[in-house]
């Protein structure tokens, strides 16, 4: 076994420039097949008082620091460092001569850094729990574009004013929110919302209900197909303007989150060809409908049959058929009266709990002592990132009893 001699760099300027990442197996894959095209980017996000992750163009990891109980050296061949100390720390065996200490200083190698820990990567949900905040008041429904004019007005104290109404733009977002690429984007779909003139705007949940049944209706009025070749995008875009004044990047938009835009243009805002058509997801658009009609039941329920009927009406009879409860778990708490034999809904939304976990067990195990395993796991299907991390939450922030009626769920004493 050859000797080294061990030197440490004279030069303490670069002291803490290194760390250590640990990769787990599926980054390192995607490194390795991306070696080639040089294509790969890797964006570290987070404020000084945040936790940093690392994202990839689809995912999002969480940092974290791991302590070593034997440090690490970064060492590089002694050619790479403009000076070496006098004296050196030898570890070979034995004292030798001059031959000897020349053999060594062949293969002196210099210590960069001694580190004691490394850089672990887990998969993290995207955290955007600041973007309904950041978005407050920025809100679209029916009317936005005068209302926008109007408070621009105010704010700009009428012509040639010095105020200006700050938005948050799809750009901010891109930079400052802990979320890969792909994450951000399917956040915008879910919460539903528009990017107008390059800012964020949430579409109102009273306007989303509306167009969605207005679209409905013109689709079906218009004759057009919502599977299969699919509804064409221009007659659509053209009823709505028409008949209820939609701005055309917002109805092209909608129709994006509720469906597939094939054809010119796609889901961009310019103006594309007859052949555009919309492929409608017609569960995704059921289910929104759904909430919709449920939302007005937050406070005081309804009988199953009676929201079911309601529901039905404001689809419409082409996509009655596809109505069922299911598209709505973990949007909806039932229960039943001693009154009527019924089952009464009522709107829970997991969208509107909690993001820490601790926080969503707690408002969770306050609203009901006691969950069923099937009932609860609708509830925390944002927070984690698979059935394994699912299971962990669940271990350690509840109790499982099992009875005759299956496994039940109950807070676990502090």
């Amino acid at each position: 076994m050859p000797d080294f001699d061990l030197q440490y760099h004279t030069d303490a300027s670069g002291h803490g420039a290194y760390r250590l990442l640990e990769l787990p197996p599926d980054l390192l894959q995607l490194i390795e097949s991306s070696v080639d095209n040089n294509s790969l980017e890797f964006t570290i996000k987070g404020a000084p008082e945040d936790d940093a992750v690392l994202c990839t163009a689809d995912r999002t990891y969480a940092l974290r620091a791991v302590v070593l109980s034997n440090s690490v050296l970064v060492v590089t061949p002694p050619s790479s460092s403009p000076s070496l100390p006098s004296s050196s720390s030898n570890l070979g065996s034995g004292s030798g001569s001059g031959s000897k200490s020349a053999s060594s200083d062949a293969h002196a190698v210099v210590i960069r850094e001694s580190l004691g820990e490394i850089l672990e990567l887990q998969p993290t949900v995207p955290r955007l729990q600041r973007l309904r905040g950041l978005l407050r008041g920025m809100e679209w429904g029916e009317g936005a574009d005068e209302d926008d004019e109007g408070e621009d007005m105010k704010m700009n104290g009428g012509k040639g004013g010095n105020g200006e109404r700050r938005w948050y733009s799809y750009e901010q977002a891109r930079a400052e929110l802990q979320a890969s690429e792909r994450e951000l984007a399917c956040a915008l779909r879910e919460r539903h919302i528009l990017i107008i003139d390059g800012n964020l705007r949430p579409l109102t949940p009273h306007y989303l209900l509306t167009l969605l049944e207005q679209l409905l209706t013109v689709l079906v009025a218009s004759a057009q197909r919502h599977d299969g070749a699919g509804a064409s995008v221009p007659v659509l875009v053209r009823a709505l303007a028409a008949e209820h004044g939609v701005r055309r990047a917002v109805s092209v938009q909608v129709m994006g989150w509720f469906g597939a835009l094939v054809g010119a243009g796609g889901e961009g805002q310019e103006e594309g060809g007859e052949e555009e058509r919309w492929v409608v997801d017609v569960p995704r658009v059921v289910t929104q409908v759904g909430l919709g009609v449920l939302r007005g039941y937050k406070d005081e329920a309804i009988p199953e049959d009676a929201f079911l009927g309601k529901w039905r009406a404001a689809v419409g009879d082409t996509f009655a058929e596809h109505v069922s409860l299911s598209l709505l778990l973990g949007n909806y708490l039932a229960s039943t009266s001693p009154f009527t034999a019924a089952r009464q809904l009522s709107y829970f939304p997991r969208a509107e709990l909690p993001t820490d976990p601790g926080a969503r067990f707690a408002d969770l195990f306050l609203t009901r002592a006691r969950w069923r395993a099937e009932d609860i796991t609708p509830f925390l299907v944002d927070i984690v990132v698979d059935a394994k991390s699912r299971d962990k939450l669940l271990l350690k922030y509840a109790r499982a009893q099992t009875d005759k009626e299956g496994t039940w769920y109950t807070a676990r004493a502090r």
